[in-house]
């Protein structure tokens, strides 16, 4: 059938069957839509892909590019990583956590840190009172991660850090214990989130202003192109962007965005694109849409290797690869009925798997309520297992490719996000559209805008604005021991008794020279580190030289 038959039976059916039946049964809705806005029409046809070039549009699977997968087999040659997000009160119950995930068929380890790590600081410091272990670990020293890793070789495991500002410090500290171990840097897998960009418009766990964070962001590209070349240096981060309200859309578009802003300002620095552009990483939300969030990946993959070749030069078929890792959406994990959430969870990861993710997080039912008991972890890493093992969808590479809905949306979202990265270009890019609020307002205008339908009724969140039931209060929660911050404090005591004071002073001034002028400051950091300088102690020497970031945007 040619094109103009085929728009004539179209026509034919959407006026003649399908218009009858909603004359006497009206459609739930006026109009139906994703997070983005974008229309779902009741029928899609080859006509919404009749402007889809095959070989330049979509290709291969392991060929630009790259919609179809950065793999030729993707799971038919092995599964994703199953990368468990844990962290939680000392290194000791942290590493004991780690343990248990690895024989339960973990494959690699996903580090959540407190939030005084996350910020710089000391669990002795005056600030970190009460936040100690509350929801991450708390690592202060060397010691800490010594322990935190004790028993687990990490020339055999992966490892992701969720950590940004102090980035560095601690992957000096990964870098010092594998050293320990007798396991050379060049051996070490893993990713840092390094992110600093998406702190500043999303999260709010900043250190230092911008121009001093990006350039230790540069110095941590290039320090590993050489010594840890197989460390991811990055990990740029869409999650926390759609956690705190971006819509499908915004989540590719502003992700994209700030990764621009990394490679820019490494190509500024005198890296070359395809000496760097192959270890960066990205980090993408899995929500509740199933068909949006796996054309939302498809066209984030096929818009990073167009930026990466057609703006940037690269040459290396790596340099344009997006390699993303996906955790399930913590902001539609509800209190309310809370084993609804492993329904909601087991959604969101067959989205990722089918969008082709190299690596996921599923969250557990009770992480509304608490940080998530070890049983309910066990259920979120058997949902893994069973999409893996039981659901025949990692057989097929892009089993979804073909489908007229989900190449239509994929050619949307990305038309969409790309229109939100030419007008950030015009404001001069990410550091200055977040500077100026745009970012931000746009976030704040989706979420206000979801929240909205929440509360009006006109979106259905199950158990929490219908079909609700009486529930007894929760219980078997998981809870961290106030005491932890003492303890903490003990053994900062008896580290700083006990090292060599002279040679942490030593190597404090050698990073504070370094920092008022233009060396990669890796190398210093690792010597402080390897003295056993404590995290605080770090950051507050970058503090004296850098300053601290006040936020200025006005909305």
């Amino acid at each position: 059938m040619n094109q103009g038959d085929l728009k004539g039976e179209h026509g034919r059916w959407r006026s003649g069957p399908y218009a009858k039946v909603c004359a006497r049964f009206p459609e739930r809705k006026e109009r139906f839509e994703g997070s983005s806005g974008i229309e779902v029409k009741p029928l899609y046809t080859p006509l919404d892909v009749e402007h889809i070039d095959y070989l330049n549009d979509l290709g291969f699977p392991g060929e630009y590019p790259y919609t179809r997968g950065v793999q030729p087999t993707m799971y038919r040659g092995r599964f994703w990583t199953m990368r468990q997000y844990a962290g939680f009160a000392t290194a000791e119950e942290s590493n004991r956590r780690y343990k248990y995930l690895l024989e339960q068929g973990q494959t690699g380890l996903s580090v959540a840190f407190d939030l005084p790590t996350q910020i710089g600081y000391d669990s002795d410091h005056e600030l970190s009172a009460g936040e100690v272990g509350k929801v991450g670990v708390a690592i202060d020293s060397l010691a800490d991660m010594e322990t935190l890793f004790d028993g687990i070789p990490l020339d055999k495991v992966s490892t992701s850090m969720t950590i940004n500002a102090p980035a560095s410090m601690l992957l000096a500290m990964y870098i010092a214990v594998a050293e320990k171990q007798g396991v050379s840097a060049d051996k070490l897998n893993g990713t840092i989130q390094n992110d600093i960009l998406k702190e500043y418009a999303a999260r709010g766990t900043y250190i230092f202003p911008p121009k001093p964070s990006m350039r230790l962001i540069t110095n941590i590209f290039e320090y590993c192109s050489t010594a840890v070349p197989r460390w991811n240096t990055i990990s740029i981060s869409g999650y926390h962007i759609r956690e705190a309200g971006a819509t499908a859309v915004q989540e590719v578009a502003f992700t994209l965005a700030d990764g621009i802003a990394y490679v820019k300002a490494a190509v500024d620095a005198g890296l070359d694109v395809d000496d760097f552009a192959p270890r960066l990483s990205f980090f993408f939300n899995a929500h509740n849409d199933l068909l949006e969030e796996v054309a939302k990946f498809r066209a984030a993959r096929r818009l990073w290797a167009r930026i990466m070749r057609d703006r940037f030069g690269a040459r290396d078929p790596k340099s344009m690869q997006l390699r993303f890792h996906t955790q399930t959406a913590g902001c539609t994990l509800t209190a309310q009925q809370p084993d609804n959430n492993i329904v909601r969870v087991t959604l969101q990861a067959l989205a990722a798997v089918l969008g082709g993710t190299q690596s996921l997080h599923t969250n557990s039912r009770d992480e509304a309520l608490a940080l998530p008991s070890q049983d309910s972890v066990r259920i979120a890493l058997r949902t893994q297992q069973i999409i893996a093992y039981e659901s025949g969808v990692a057989d097929g590479v892009d089993p979804l490719a073909g489908s007229y809905y989900i190449e239509a949306l994929t050619d949307q979202i990305e038309r969409a996000a790309a229109d939100y990265i030419r007008r950030i270009d015009e404001i001069g890019g990410a550091p200055a559209a977040i500077e100026r609020g745009f970012i931000q307002a746009e976030i704040e205008e989706s979420a206000y805008r979801y929240q909205m339908e929440i509360e009006s009724g006109d979106r259905t969140i199950v158990g929490l604005n219908d079909f609700q039931i009486e529930e007894a209060r929760p219980s078997g929660l998981l809870k961290v021991d106030p005491a932890v911050g003492d303890l903490q404090c003990r053994k900062l005591a008896e580290l700083r008794a006990e090292r060599d004071n002279a040679a942490v002073e030593a190597s404090l001034a050698a990073l504070g020279r370094a920092a008022e002028g233009s060396d990669n400051l890796m190398p210093y950091i690792l010597d402080a580190v390897r003295a056993y300088a404590t995290l605080g102690e770090m950051c507050g020497v970058l503090r004296g030289v850098f300053g601290e970031y006040k936020p200025t945007v006005a909305y």
